[in-house]
């Protein structure tokens, strides 16, 4: 085949192929948000190959029916990579990763309100001679902020396409589309691109580069740009309550309350229609089923175990709801700025409020978002106590047993005193995670807190899409472990909960004659000194997979415990009759402490290179458990618990 054949060849092959585009920008710029618009629920979520990094992919068809593929990549200040998530943001834009093929086109997404701060990385773009576009989104906040973008200007100045979005609207990716559907009608529009002559003549010298750069920034902006003299001059002032030391930190603490009771407050009717559907289908299984080993799974594993979990999903919703909204918001940079004071006196860098924050979600991404930490020992503690913030896993064990154990009573006339503890309980993490870092300050010599340098977003609105989508990805994931781990485990435990039979004529449940059985009395002896029985004792060991199997553990070890046909349907209310309340309190303040999650352990090797450092945590961590039920469990029955 001729050369010219080849080309030919490779061009037609281009068109023939879905066009691949790269969404790129700075942190807070919109990119997710336009990233949902365009792709909508054609979108997966995965890890790049051989690291942990988040990896986001979409289908978009555009109106001319052309199919496009989009990569949504993480957010990034500089193409000079400093965190693992830059390295791979600038891999895929030169094209060094064989799981991600370079992209097209780059779509550089901007913060039209931020130009000065966005447009640094749209240069380094440009300096590469890549076919890029420049997207100026939340176009409709700069125009009532009074900002005149000057379109033509400033694609003349930077040589490339320059169109206008509002990711939060339903047609605010219009131009996009439209551009979209004109490049795949002309493909040389892919090539690459000149260099401007001022980015061709860049110094070599790194610190002498970006001086540069600084100024061919400001040089454009006031070519292109008018502003007027005030434009944060809102969000000035609601930064003044806000960051305030007083009234900033009452207002965050007033947000984190009214958040937890909103939890038990708003979900009770979606978590009884739960509960009742599950209810519905177990008598169904058990009506239309003959008594046997198959409808005990079904019924007593299955719908006991993996249902009893699904009940507090709206619980989580919920959760996520808040912290969602307060993240799309840019209320949540400014509680980190607000607490860096604090944790700054326990010795923990600025930089690590992010991944505790993260880690209220789940602790394996706050224990991945520690490679943003400069020093190591500052990663380390924010590590080792990253599983101390109360991640979502817990919440269903929380809420089963506060649900059970505390009345469901006003306090005050206003406050519920069930929302009242699961804050208390939230608290105490925190609590003890500050403990915990103010000791490893103690025990170092030259402590020295790193600054908190980060930038703070312009206030906006919640997307309510932007928030659809992510409570639509944290049911998506929870209902996967239901369906998953939690199901394989449930099924697991019923197996060992029901063989070997008992003997004929045997007094008892048959669960007491099973391998868990055996296992939970062989157990007892060890926790019966912090108010835990036999019950407890199985449901902790497959509890160590995830901290929400104990759940399905404790609804497949009662059903199973029932004699003749009453087996247990509502799991809360059989444990408010066989426990004590000193024995509840006892296993919510273990699970305060208790480092039941492989998964989080599994990360903590990774990113620590060893086992060393995951036994120290789980060790430590099992340690405070241990003692902070014995003093419980003591002090409540002192009090008549």
């Amino acid at each position: 085949m001729t050369s010219a054949a080849t080309a030919a060849h490779t061009d037609l092959s281009k068109e023939a192929r879905d066009l691949r585009i790269a969404l790129l920008g700075n942190p807070n710029c919109g990119k997710t948000a336009l990233f949902n618009l365009l792709t909508g629920a054609r979108q997966k979520v995965a890890n790049y190959a051989g690291v942990t990094v988040e990896r986001k992919e979409g289908l978009l068809r555009t109106p001319g029916g052309r199919r496009v593929q989009v990569l949504d990549l993480p957010g990034t200040y500089s193409l000079d990579a400093h965190s693992l998530d830059e390295a791979v943001t600038c891999d895929i834009i030169l094209g060094r990763r064989a799981d991600a093929p370079r992209p097209d086109v780059l779509v550089c997404v901007t913060d039209a309100t931020h130009l000065r701060l966005n447009l640094h990385l749209v240069l380094e773009v440009r300096a590469l001679g890549l076919p890029a576009v420049l997207v100026l989104n939340m176009s409709d906040v700069a125009q009532r902020q009074g900002i005149a973008i000057d379109r033509e200007v400033l694609a003349r100045e930077l040589g490339m396409p320059v169109l206008a979005a509002v990711g939060v609207r339903q047609d605010g990716a219009r131009e996009l589309l439209q551009w979209l559907d004109t490049v795949a009608a002309a493909p040389q529009a892919m090539a690459p691109q000149p260099v401007p002559p001022a980015l061709a003549a860049l110094p070599a010298d790194p610190a002498q580069r970006v001086l540069a750069m600084h100024q061919e920034v400001r040089r454009i902006l006031a070519l292109a740009v008018r502003a007027p003299a005030q434009t944060l001059q809102l969000d000035d002032r609601i930064d003044a309550v806000v960051l305030h030391p007083l009234w900033g930190m009452l207002l965050l603490a007033v947000t984190l309350f009214l958040m937890f009771q909103a939890v038990f407050s708003w979900a009770q009717w979606p978590m009884d229609a739960i509960e009742g559907g599950v209810a519905w289908l177990a008598d169904g299984v058990r009506a239309h089923m003959a008594p046997g080993p198959l409808r005990s799974l079904l019924a007593d594993g299955v719908l006991s175990g993996a249902g009893s979990v699904l009940v507090f999903l709206p619980q989580i919703l919920i959760l996520f709801l808040f912290i969602l909204a307060l993240e799309d918001s840019g209320y949540l940079p400014r509680a980190a700025f607000l607490l860096d004071r604090l944790m700054g006196k326990v010795g923990l860098s600025g930089r690590s409020f992010i991944p505790l924050l993260s880690s209220f979600a789940c602790a394996v991404p706050g224990v991945m978002a520690t490679r943003s930490i400069t020093h190591w020992r500052d990663r380390l503690v924010t590590i080792m106590i990253a599983p101390l913030m109360t991640c979502s896993a817990r919440l269903p064990v929380y809420a089963l047993l506060i649900g059970a154990f505390i009345p469901a009573r006003s306090v005050g006339g206003v406050f519920n005193l069930q929302g009242l503890v699961l804050f208390a309980l939230y608290v105490g993490g925190i609590v003890s995670a500050m403990a915990v870092a103010a000791l490893a300050q103690w025990a170092r010599r030259n402590p020295r807190p790193t600054p908190l340098l980060m930038e703070l977003p312009a206030y906006r609105w919640p997307s309510l899409r932007s928030l659809a989508f992510g409570l639509y990805e944290r049911a998506l994931i929870f209902l996967r472990r239901v369906g998953g781990i939690i199901l394989a485990v449930s099924i697991l435990l019923w197996f060992l909960s029901s063989y070997p039979a008992p003997p004929a004529g045997a007094a008892g449940a048959a669960i007491e004659y099973s391998i868990a059985g055996r296992i939970g009395r062989l157990l007892e002896p060890l926790v019966a000194p912090i108010g835990f029985h036999w019950q407890i004792a199985v449901a902790l060991v497959p509890g160590m997979a995830a901290r929400e199997v104990a759940v399905s553990a404790l609804g497949t070890v009662y059903a199973l415990s029932a004699t003749g046909d009453d087996v247990a349907e509502q799991l809360g209310p059989v444990l408010a009759q066989d426990w004590s309340l000193a024995t509840a309190l006892a296993l919510l303040v273990w699970y305060v402490f208790a480092p039941q999650c492989i998964s989080t352990l599994a990360a903590v090797r990774r990113e620590t290179n060893g086992w060393r450092y995951p036994l120290i945590l789980a060790g430590y961590l099992f340690a405070l458990a241990y003692v902070a039920s014995f003093i419980t469990y003591r002090v409540a029955l002192a009090f008549g618990g």
